[in-house]
């Protein structure tokens, strides 16, 4: 971490004196030294940085006991690494909190419907063991036919990238809450008619979510502990869980928010104790919205993203 501290206080200090345009200036270390035991290859991002490895004369030998005034360039590039994951990471929060529905509206949605199938009696909360169902089964489809065809198309031995899964993981997200919005207009109609719907119509909600998840899930965990510094490799990992437990809060802002302002005028919101009375759709319709913008984000940062390159590898 000092490492990182040190790029960043003297980067800032320099930046306001420009961005060098000479990478032969930039001071590399010395190919013993033990501080830099993996060196990344020099990019063109955030050029401001680059002046905190700037060798001005002959500074690498005047500032050998100060070494909080230069710094190697896979120093500063593991600082760049940690600001272009950062909008990454921030439309995980996003993608977690759309997925957290699982295991809140979707129950409650769940529990104002039918819940006999046959003659059994199917437990809301239930219904998310269908998707880790699901998940087990396109796992391997996914494995045995999906990144098959994917290799042969893009030449890539993944068959899609990280950053590509992420994208199809954020993408599938967007169905999975427009088709939950189409189940609970059908099931406030079917009210009305006066029958209620089954809870069998959720299943395509949960199967469409599993299969973003095991798109986006595991290439998120994948893609923060490949593209993290080496020394920063075991915190970076965590930010996938730290995405899905900002989620939480987030969701819980989202529905203080919602209730707030749609209960504004005196009516019973979106989000009523009795779902008949609410509009639990529009809701969701919300948080299509929501995932579409994030998906749209996402790919724009996802884009322009310099994959980390290790010297010699």
């Amino acid at each position: 971490m000092p490492c990182y501290r040190r790029s960043c206080l003297f980067g800032w200090n320099t930046a306001l004196q420009g961005s060098t345009s000479n990478c032969t200036l930039l001071f590399e270390g010395n190919e013993s030294s033990s501080i830099v035991p993996n060196k990344i290859e020099h990019t063109d991002e955030f050029r401001c940085l680059d002046k905190a490895a700037v060798v001005v004369e002959d500074q690498e030998m005047k500032d050998s006991h100060r070494p909080w005034l230069l710094c190697t360039v896979t120093q500063v590039e593991e600082v760049k690494i940690l600001i272009r994951m950062l909008p990454i990471w921030f439309t995980c929060v996003f993608y977690s909190a759309a997925m957290s529905q699982t295991a809140t509206t979707f129950v409650q949605q769940g529990n104002a419907m039918n819940t006999k199938i046959g003659s059994f009696s199917v437990p809301a909360a239930s219904m998310n063991s269908a998707e880790v169902i699901f998940m087990l089964v396109w796992v391997v489809f996914q494995d045995s036919v999906v990144i098959p065809i994917a290799r042969r198309y893009t030449g890539n031995p993944m068959g899609l990238t990280l950053l590509q899964r992420m994208g199809v993981g954020r993408l599938l997200a967007i169905p999975s809450l427009a088709a939950a919005a189409l189940v609970e207009t059908w099931r406030l109609r079917s009210v009305k008619a006066g029958h209620n719907l089954s809870i069998g119509w959720q299943l395509p909600q949960f199967v469409i979510l599993a299969c973003s998840d095991v798109f986006c899930g595991i290439a998120q965990l994948e893609f923060f502990y490949a593209e993290a510094p080496a020394s920063m490799r075991s915190l970076c990992s965590a930010f996938q869980f730290l995405a899905m437990s900002l989620a939480y809060y987030v969701n819980t802002l989202v529905v203080a928010l919602v209730a707030s302002v749609t209960t504004a005028w005196g009516g019973k919101g979106w989000l009523p104790a009795d779902l008949n009375d609410g509009h639990l759709d529009y809701y969701f319709w919300l948080w299509t919205g929501i995932s579409v913008v994030n998906y749209v984000v996402y790919t724009a940062f996802a884009r322009r993203y310099t994959v980390k390159k290790v010297v010699g590898q």
